[in-house]
């Protein structure tokens, strides 16, 4: 499957899951990759979707050196750094996927529900990061799993990312990787992998640390108000 728009990497819709008897709606949630190369017939493809609101997890070197492409339209770009460091340092502390997912929902959980908070806010709306795999794809599964999303159908959308990584960039992207890190053992598991394992692993450790996601996202300030209106939001 191609990118739903020109230009960005990995942009699609999280609509059809199943969940329990239910399904997410289509059109509601978007989750992608940056939008620093999204062409004309890109913005033409956002505007008709109609986004209110763009969530962006990057830090802020990284949407310096890669401003998004949303030109002409009108939409709320909400900002909500997941990382608590920089990218490179991942690579430098040669952390594993689950490592590093596992850093990211202990260190960055007020984050990630301000995150999810704003996905049931106002919908249509865009998440993304960089590739839209791993800050991307935690914050989305988490925000899936805790609306009632079947578990398998969670894990399937995240590990749906791989497919979609242009081959080009993952070989550009591991090379650049591996000449400042040569002894780096997890460049590419942390650069182009999204293995299904490694989403289950991390939704059971919130199962296991708070009994289920949305527990997670509770414990961490998300009322019960507004799980309902993710809830109500997502799902048919």
């Amino acid at each position: 499957m191609s990118s739903l728009v020109s230009g960005a990497t990995n942009f699609r819709d999280v609509g059809g899951l199943p969940a329990g008897g239910r399904r997410t709606r289509a059109g509601v949630l978007y989750r992608s990759g940056n939008l620093v190369h999204v062409d004309d017939a890109g913005l033409r493809t956002m505007s008709g979707l109609g986004l209110r609101r763009i969530v962006d997890l990057r830090d802020d070197d990284e949407v310096r050196h890669a401003p998004s492409r949303i030109d002409g339209l009108d939409v709320e770009v909400q900002r909500v750094p997941l990382f608590l460091g920089s990218v490179e340092s991942f690579f430098q502390r040669d952390v594993s996927l689950g490592e590093l997912y596992g850093e990211l929902v202990e260190g960055s959980a007020d984050r990630i529900v301000d995150a999810v908070r704003a996905i049931a806010g106002a919908q249509p709306v865009l998440v993304h990061c960089t590739i839209g795999k791993d800050r991307t794809g935690v914050t989305v599964a988490i925000a899936l799993a805790a609306a009632g999303v079947d578990r398998d159908a969670v894990v399937d959308d995240y590990a749906r990312t791989e497919a979609l990584l242009p081959v080009e960039r993952n070989r550009r992207v591991v090379a650049g990787i591996r000449a400042l890190h040569p002894e780096n053992r997890h460049a590419e598991e942390l650069a182009t992998r999204s293995p299904a394992a490694v989403m289950r692993a991390l939704l059971h450790r919130l199962d296991a640390g708070y009994g289920s996601p949305a527990d997670f996202l509770r414990v961490h300030g998300l009322d019960a108000a507004e799980l309902d209106a993710l809830r109500a939001a997502l799902l048919e």
